[in-house]
C-alpha cells in the first residue's frame, strides 16, 4: 500500500511544476514588449503616450488586483481563483493577438495582468496546501523564483526572434494556447483549499484598494509625458482611497488586509524588500533595453539577449539557493539577495563614449545571482509570515508592493536619464546616475531588511 508521505510527494511534483509554468507565462507576457515595442507601436499606429501604456499596461492590471484576487482566493477557494485566472488571461491574450488598434492592445495587456492576478496570487498558496514542510516551502519558492527570472529573460527574446518574422501576433496566440492547458490541468493538479466558515469577502475594502492603486499608477504613467491635470486627478483620487481603504480595515471585523500584520519585522520586511526590488533592480532592467537601442546602438534582440544574462542568471540562482533555508532565516535571504543586487547595479555605472555592451556583463551577471536569491526569498517569505489560511493574501500584498515599487522606479528612472535623443553624452550621463541611484536603493534596502531581521530575533520568521 502506498504510504502517505509518497503520494503527497507525487502530487506536490504537479502542483509545482504547474505553479511554475503558470508564473513563467505570467512573466513572459510581462517581458515581452521590451522586445518589440516599436514594431507594436508601428503596428497599431501608437502615438508616444499610448506606446507608454503598451509597457505599462499589464504590470498595472497586476498590480490593481493582486490583493484582491489573494483575499478572493483565500475567501472562495484559491483553484477557483485560479481557473479563472487562467481563463481571464486566456482571453487578454486572444484580444492582444487580434488587435487593430492601440487602445484595443492595451485592454489586452491589462486584461491579461487581471489574469496573471489570480495565477501568481494563487499559485505559492495552492502548493502549499499539497504539502507544506520545510524542504517543499524550500523547493517550491526557488523554482517560483526561478520561474520568474526564466520569463523574464525570454519574454524579449520570444518576441525579438517573432518579430524578425514579421510575426510578433504569434507571442500572444501561444500564450492562449498554453495559458488555456494551464487552466485545464489545475483540476487535476491542484486540490481545492479550504475558506474560513461564514467569512465574507470585504468588497468595499476590495473596491477602495483598487481605487488607491490604480490612481497612483495611472498618475504615474501621465506624469511621463501624458495630461498632467489626470496625473494630479488620479493621485488626489489613490491618497484619498488609500485613507478611505485604511480606516475600514480598522473598523470592520472581517477586514479584506490585517494590518496588525505590519506588527511583525518580518513581514514588513518581506514587503518592504518587495518594494525595493521593484524600485531598485526591475526599474533599471525596464529602462535598460531602450538604453542599449538608443545609446548603444543594440538591435532590440541583441539587447534582449544581452539583458537575459541578468533575468537568466536570476533563473538559476533562485533554483541553486534552496540550500539557504536550512541554514539562514528568510528575512536574512533577503538582505543576502537586496545586497548582491545593489553591488550588481553598481559595477554597470561609469560608462562613457566609446563604452562596449561587454563593459555591463560582469554587472548583470553579479545582479542576477542576486536577484534569484531575493525572487526565492520574496516567495519563501509570502507564504511563511502570514497564516496559512491567508497565503493567498501574503502574495497577493508582496507582488503589489514589488509592482508599484516598479512604477515609481521606472517614472523616476525615466526622468532622471531622460536626455535628447541625438545628445550620446548625455544619454551615458543618465544612465551612470540611475545606475547609481538604484544600486544605493537596494543597498539601503538591504540595510533596512537587516535591521528588522535583527529586531525579529525574538519574534516567529519564515
Amino acid at each position: 500500500m502506498e504510504s502517505p508521505t509518497t503520494g503527497a510527494s507525487r502530487a506536490f511534483a504537479p502542483a509545482l511544476v504547474l505553479t511554475a509554468l503558470s508564473t513563467f507565462l505570467s512573466m513572459l507576457a510581462y517581458s515581452g514588449p521590451l522586445g518589440n515595442a516599436p514594431t507594436i507601436s508601428a503596428a497599431l499606429a501608437a502615438g508616444p503616450g499610448a506606446t507608454m501604456w503598451i509597457l505599462s499596461s499589464m504590470s498595472t492590471g497586476l498590480a490593481v488586483s493582486l490583493l484582491t484576487a489573494g483575499a478572493l482566493a483565500d475567501q472562495s477557494g484559491r483553484r477557483r481563483v485560479f481557473e479563472i485566472g487562467a481563463v481571464i488571461f486566456v482571453g487578454g491574450s486572444i484580444v492582444c493577438a487580434t488587435s487593430t488598434t492601440a487602445t484595443q492592445f492595451i485592454a489586452g495587456r491589462l486584461i491579461e495582468g487581471l489574469g496573471a492576478a489570480g495565477l501568481i496570487a494563487t499559485g505559492l498558496g495552492l502548493v502549499a496546501a499539497v504539502r507544506g514542510d520545510l524542504r517543499a516551502r524550500s523547493l517550491t519558492a526557488s523554482w517560483w523564483g526561478a520561474a520568474m527570472g526564466l520569463g523574464i529573460a525570454l519574454g524579449p527574446l520570444l518576441t525579438g526572434l517573432l518579430d524578425l518574422a514579421h510575426l510578433w501576433r504569434a507571442a500572444y496566440w501561444l500564450l492562449a494556447l498554453i495559458s488555456a492547458g494551464v487552466g485545464l490541468a489545475a483540476r487535476r493538479c491542484f486540490p481545492e483549499t479550504a475558506v474560513v466558515p461564514g467569512r465574507r469577502m470585504d468588497l468595499f475594502g476590495a473596491t477602495t484598494m483598487t481605487i488607491a492603486v490604480a490612481g497612483l499608477l495611472v498618475a504615474l504613467v501621465e506624469s511621463r509625458g501624458g495630461s498632467s491635470a489626470v496625473a494630479v486627478a488620479c493621485a488626489v483620487a489613490s491618497v484619498i482611497a488609500l485613507g478611505v481603504f485604511i480606516a475600514s480595515q480598522l473598523t470592520i471585523a472581517a477586514p479584506m488586509m490585517d494590518l496588525t500584520l505590519f506588527r511583525r519585522p518580518d513581514f514588513v520586511a518581506a514587503t518592504g524588500a518587495a518594494a525595493v526590488t521593484g524600485i531598485g533592480v526591475i526599474a533599471l532592467m525596464s529602462f535598460a533595453c531602450t538604453f542599449l537601442v538608443t545609446t548603444l546602438a543594440m538591435s532590440t534582440f541583441g539587447a534582449g539577449a544581452l539583458l537575459a544574462l541578468w533575468s537568466g542568471t536570476s533563473a538559476v540562482a533562485a533554483v541553486l539557493s534552496r540550500g539557504l533555508t536550512v541554514r539562514i532565516s528568510g528575512t536574512l535571504q533577503l538582505v543576502i539577495g537586496l545586497a548582491g543586487t545593489g553591488i550588481g547595479l553598481l559595477l554597470m555605472t561609469h560608462l562613457s563614449a566609446g563604452s562596449s555592451f561587454t563593459r555591463l556583463i560582469p554587472g548583470l551577471v553579479v545582479a542576477g545571482i542576486g536577484g534569484g536569491i531575493l525572487n526565492a526569498g520574496l516567495g519563501r517569505q509570502a507564504i511563511a509570515t502570514v497564516p496559512p489560511e491567508r497565503a493567498a493574501v501574503g502574495v497577493g500584498m508582496n507582488n503589489t508592493t514589488r509592482y508599484i515599487g516598479s512604477s515609481v522606479g521606472v517614472t523616476v528612472v525615466g526622468v532622471l536619464a531622460s536626455a535628447p535623443h541625438h545628445d550620446i553624452a548625455a544619454q551615458l550621463s543618465g544612465w551612470n546616475v540611475v545606475t547609481v541611484l538604484t544600486g544605493a536603493i537596494s543597498l539601503a534596502g538591504a540595510a533596512a531588511v537587516l535591521i528588522l531581521h535583527r529586531r525579529s530575533s525574538g519574534a516567529v520568521v519564515g
